[in-house]
């Protein structure tokens, strides 16, 4: 099968220049910096069309008179969506499925990183509500996001082990899962090890549930000519992906860019691969 890619330069995401006061304004109500980024930030990512729903997603069997070893990993903690969740995100049009997640994008929502983890909830209905309203989105996007400390919430609503169709990452939505780390990761800026390391965790454990290796690759079918690859042509991709790999954006950060072989060998260590 040929592999068709796309190079159109990489877009970075651009911040509206905004007045001091209101700067620091944003400053100290973490929740409206997101939703600021967001509005400049967010074009990569796109509606998902409708899939047949699928059950959870399980460790493949072994063909018949085969003898194969089926590599999982622990599902890590995740905070449901409750936690988070007002009464208008409760009232969520069907969520759509894919038969199993064979690979993962990772992200960061481009907002501030000096927040109270406590006050993570508060952000992520920030978050949510700037991509419904703003964006007009029927949901979320990500289908996880981590804080600083390294609690795992669950993001778009359908269910913590299916294979939830998200709209993370523009052409490449089915078959993925999208893990946005909050904060912002450019180049120089410290990564806290408790957030790659459940990073680490919660990939581990959603391509474990297909016996998917995190430092494999995998070849998508690009569903949207806006991304790095034209619709249509197959891309061959990281199982354990930037955002940047599939679509022309800086995310999720050099700094978080350059910790994705760490990542990748966490999580194929917690499979029990060697």
């Amino acid at each position: 099968m040929r592999v068709f890619r796309r190079a159109r330069g990489a877009r970075r995401c651009r911040r509206l220049r905004t007045p001091s006061a209101v700067l620091l304004l944003l400053g100290t109500v973490p929740g409206l910096a997101a939703v600021l980024a967001l509005l400049v930030c967010a074009s990569g990512v796109e509606r998902t069309a409708a899939v047949s729903p699928a059950g959870p997603s399980r460790p493949p069997r072994p063909a018949e008179g085969r003898s194969a070893v089926v590599h999982v990993a622990p599902r890590p903690r995740i905070v449901p969506r409750s936690a988070w969740a007002d009464d208008g995100a409760n009232s969520q049009p069907p969520p759509r499925y894919d038969d199993k997640v064979v690979a993962v994008f990772v992200h960061h929502t481009d907002s501030p990183n000096g927040y109270a983890c406590a006050d993570v909830p508060r952000i992520i209905r920030a978050l949510y509500a700037g991509q419904i309203g703003n964006r007009r989105w029927d949901d979320i996007g990500y289908n996880f996001l981590v804080d600083r400390c390294g609690t795992i919430y669950e993001g778009r609503a359908g269910g913590i082990e299916r294979a939830v169709t998200g709209a993370h990452t523009q052409g490449f939505n089915h078959r993925t899962s999208g893990i946005a780390a909050i904060g912002t990761f450019t180049e120089g800026t410290a990564v806290p090890r408790p957030m790659t390391d459940s990073i680490a965790a919660l990939a581990a454990w959603k391509l474990g549930l297909a016996d998917i290796d995190p430092r494999a690759r995998v070849r998508l079918v690009s569903s949207n000519g806006l991304s790095r690859y034209e619709a249509g042509a197959t891309a061959l991709l990281p199982t354990l992906a930037g955002h940047n790999d599939g679509y022309m954006t800086s995310c999720p950060g050099a700094a978080l860019s350059a910790l994705l072989p760490y990542i990748r060998d966490k999580a194929a260590h917690l499979q029990g691969r060697r």
